[in-house]
């Protein structure tokens, strides 16, 4: 799938999971503290949601955050996945995360986050019911954990964060970044 292609399986996903839970656009924009308007154009791929609009969506709607990857290509081999089998997706604020691993349903989840020079999560912290850590592959991330000061992380340094930690992320630099990430 292209990336357009990506954007519209996303719409699609959350519409038909916002139906399915029997969620009006308003409750959920109530729920999600965002605008009818704004969730709309997500829902018609017209605006990407953040990380933390869609993290704030999965968690109302009682789902993983995971249940967005749009649906995998074939595989010759379940357990592996290749570069051109792997489901994206595109936030807003220069965010991309890779799906890396072949299957949602292990006991861990492995992802690539993209993140453009001044890209970030969200204003919002993100709070995850899963456990999670990741290692910078290249550029720099700023973590925001809580109330404490921002830390900023680099090529070669890892992290690990409990469930529900409330965090955001982002790349306060003028050069791209690569996080990988793992989710219990």
């Amino acid at each position: 799938m292209n990336q357009q292609e990506e954007i519209a399986a996303l719409a699609i996903l959350i519409q038909d999971l916002r139906r399915h839970k029997q969620f009006t656009l308003k409750q959920l924009a109530d729920k999600i503290g965002r605008s009818v308007g704004f969730l709309s154009q997500v829902e018609r791929g017209i605006s990407r949601p953040t990380v933390a609009d869609l993290t704030a969506i999965s968690e109302t709607l009682g789902v993983p955050t995971t249940y967005f990857y749009s649906e995998p290509k074939p595989k010759a081999l379940p357990w592996v996945t290749r570069p051109n089998e792997r489901r994206t997706l595109y936030y807003a604020n220069g965010i991309t995360d890779i799906l890396l691993s072949p299957t949602m349903s292990a006991g861990f989840s492995m992802l690539e986050t993209l993140l453009e020079p001044c890209a970030i999560s969200g204003e919002r912290h993100l709070s995850d019911s899963s456990e999670q850590g990741g290692y910078v592959l290249d550029g720099e991330l700023t973590l925001w954990l809580g109330d404490e000061q921002p830390v900023t992380l680099y090529a070669g340094d890892s992290f690990q964060l409990a469930s529900h930690s409330h965090c955001r992320y982002g790349n306060r630099s003028e050069l791209p970044a690569r996080v990988l990430w793992v989710y219990t």
